[in-house]
């Protein structure tokens, strides 16, 4: 039960660090796929920047492919008892997506993870994001700056941890995956910062490593 609350004061503070106590909520619209303002932004870094971050705010045909069939169909909501998710979930994945809880950094299963392809919802198998968004943040849980879809996620208000954060849930059955904060790469500016635990990654076979915009030194 010590090594429990250890281990949880350390996560607390490791957050408390990594967010700078950010009294702050994020405005999400513009950074979902089809947004004019993100397509506008995102033509203007792709012609008028160079290679590197042209890259950054490209869109693949898998990624367009993925979101026009999300979108398409209508997302009926899934709703389980407790006792069904934990029946269907490991603790760590019922902790984190049902009870609102993080994992620790740097100790989790995607945060360093360059592997090509697409993360859903551990809980009901949503598309979540595309790996060609994800970049190296330095904050030791996965990273992302674009959503795969206007279906993927949602946001809400969290007042818990002692800040004011924008909590990113799952659209189709309210999955916890992280929160969202206004100091990611372009072309939106956001840092989807999601949970291992939360998300289920299919790998598209392509070995290809991703693009980091960390490497720009332009993002913390």
């Amino acid at each position: 039960m010590k090594l429990i609350v250890y281990l949880n004061g350390l996560t607390l503070i490791a957050i408390v660090l990594i967010c700078g106590c950010q009294n702050q909520t994020v405005d999400i619209s513009k950074s979902l796929p089809g947004s004019n303002e993100t397509s506008s932004d995102q033509s203007a870094t792709n012609s008028g920047s160079d290679t590197d971050t042209a890259t950054i705010g490209e869109t693949s045909d898998d990624t367009a492919n993925a979101t026009d069939n999300t979108e398409d169909a209508t997302l009926e909501k899934i709703v389980k008892s407790d006792e069904e998710w934990k029946e269907q979930l490991t603790e760590e994945q019922f902790y984190v997506t049902r009870q609102h809880g993080t994992e620790r950094p740097f100790r989790n299963e995607y945060w360093d993870n360059k592997a090509d392809g697409v993360y859903h919802c551990v809980c009901c198998g949503n598309p979540l994001f595309d790996a060609k968004t994800k970049y190296k943040s330095g904050t030791g849980w996965p990273s992302f700056y674009q959503p795969i879809s206007k279906t993927a996620v949602e946001a809400s208000e969290d007042r818990s941890w002692i800040m004011v954060r924008t909590e990113i849930h799952c659209l189709q059955c309210d999955a916890h995956l992280g929160h969202v904060f206004d100091d990611g790469p372009e072309p939106t500016g956001l840092r989807y910062c999601m949970n291992s635990a939360a998300m289920k990654f299919e790998s598209s076979g392509d070995s290809s490593t991703p693009m980091e915009p960390s490497e720009q030194d332009d993002v913390k």
